[in-house]
């Protein structure tokens, strides 16, 4: 009697928590589709660049700007985030993104020219930044105490954009245009976008709503733009005018931010921190050396020894694999050896396996040893940003912890397309005017200022505190 009303009482509370658990899987699996979608963006072109110079008939240092905008606009858009789900909601901001994002693949796939293209470009990164955190943002609120759990199985797909992407990449391009590499996003998108309004849960309404940093926003959108665009023209007075009024305005941001407090879009005082500091210089280069070398590489391969799109595709796989395999192990290496220790030895490796590059520049192609490389540069690169930043919050109060957040991911974003923009030209500079030294040929020397900036990034990791330290 007493075992079958048990069984009676305790049926609901099964079937109830298994309802639960399917339907925060399907917000967690349609909430984390989006966020794939914009990584795989962020690295499905490197391998096309050459394509897209040649039919647009653009150069290097313009062409570059169909990634480094894209990346440009990831960065810009995270700062609205937190207004924009305060002001409609995660759901209907989701829905816009994804709506936008799909609309404007489609835009990038009828370009017509290397300007449109960019522009389109821009306007598909600025949504798709907004997909990952709110992403992040509709699994917590789904999950609630088993966020972790379920987020580290969600975000996993995620982490196969740099792996597939240049492999999709390659073989649109082997098969296709150029312009199937966005067309393909408007069927995916779509569908998406109807998932979402399924299953995503309604919560408009439901946040306190704070000001926006206008006038910070206003001076680093445009300082931040006309800072990298500025060099590219740097020979003729516009671009003088651009870099100088560029680094006028960026200069005014951080005077203006320093003195808005709470309300800051960035928290410049946070950046007096040591651990914060050392952590903020390692992701910015760290992200932009990262996206520097998926350009580099397959345009050097592609040009310099003729592999087709496909081969490279398949070819850059491996630097993908590279961070998936260390990114599960990091837990058991920071506990063994300390967090420290553990950003150290990556960024060690990533500055070693870069240097082997300029050195198969010299003497030729070799596919086994390429292949080595890129392994063990992706195993480095994996092992370094996660340990940095658990330093970096270790050293703040929890209270600043939401604006720490957006502050990190900011200057992370801002590494990739800064980093890319002066990598792509350097070398456009280096083959137009290029004269040997040390037996150093223009790609050679593209890929030693590269090492350079790895090894910015060894001090960087160098400047960490220790896990005892970091709360000092």
């Amino acid at each position: 009697m007493n075992d079958n009303r048990l069984k009676r009482f305790s049926a609901p509370l099964i079937s109830k928590g298994t309802a639960r658990d399917v339907a925060t899987w399907k917000i967690a699996a349609v909430a984390m589709l989006g966020a794939l979608l914009a990584q795989l963006d962020a690295t499905i072109v490197n391998v096309s660049l050459t394509s897209l110079a040649a039919d647009l008939r653009s150069t290097i240092s313009v062409i570059q700007w169909v990634t480094s905008g894209y990346l440009l606009a990831l960065a810009l858009a995270l700062p609205l985030n937190n207004w924009l789900i305060e002001k409609i909601g995660a759901k209907a901001l989701y829905l816009w993104c994804f709506a936008i994002f799909t609309i404007s693949s489609g835009l990038c796939g009828l370009s017509w020219s290397a300007g449109s293209l960019i522009g389109f470009r821009l306007l598909q990164g600025a949504s798709g930044g907004l997909l990952a955190p709110m992403a992040q943002l509709m699994i917590k609120r789904a999950a609630k105490e088993r966020f972790t759990r379920i987020a580290g199985y969600a975000t996993a797909p995620v982490l196969l954009g740099p792996v597939l992407g240049p492999v999709i990449a390659g073989e649109i391009l082997h098969y296709a245009s150029w312009r199937w590499l966005f067309l393909v996003n408007i069927p995916i998108g779509v569908l998406a976008f109807f998932l979402a309004m399924r299953f995503l849960p309604d919560d408009a309404g439901g946040y306190a709503s704070r000001k926006l940093d206008w006038m910070g926003l206003a001076l680093l959108s445009p300082g931040l733009a006309l800072m990298l665009i500025g060099p590219s023209h740097i020979a003729q007075p516009a671009g003088m005018i651009f870099t100088v009024v560029g680094a006028a305005l960026l200069v005014l941001f951080l005077r203006v931010e320093n003195r808005k407090g709470d309300d800051a879009l960035i928290d410049i005082p946070l950046f007096r921190q040591r651990a914060f500091s050392a952590a903020s210089v390692t992701r910015f280069f760290s992200s932009g050396t990262m996206y520097a070398g998926q350009m580099l590489i397959p345009m050097f391969v592609m040009q310099v020894y003729g592999l087709s799109p496909p081969m490279m595709g398949w070819m850059l796989m491996p630097m993908g694999l590279g961070m998936m395999a260390v990114l599960p192990s990091l837990g058991f290496l920071t506990h063994r050896f300390g967090e420290r220790r553990v950003a150290v030895s990556g960024a060690a490796l990533s500055l070693l396996s870069t240097l082997a590059l300029v050195w198969q520049s010299m003497r030729g192609f070799n596919e086994v040893f390429l292949i080595a490389v890129l392994f063990f540069r992706g195993v480095g690169l994996g092992a370094v940003g996660l340990p940095a930043i658990s330093l970096a919050y270790a050293s703040i109060p929890e209270k600043s912890l939401p604006m720490a957040t957006t502050t990190l991911n900011i200057v992370q974003r801002i590494g990739g397309p800064t980093l890319t923009t002066f990598c792509a030209l350097f070398l456009s500079w280096a083959l137009q005017n290029h004269v040997s030294h040390f037996e150093l040929n223009a790609w050679s020397e593209a890929f030693f200022v590269l090492c350079i900036l790895h090894a910015v990034m060894v001090f960087a990791t160098l400047r960490l505190p220790r896990a005892s330290d970091a709360s000092l």
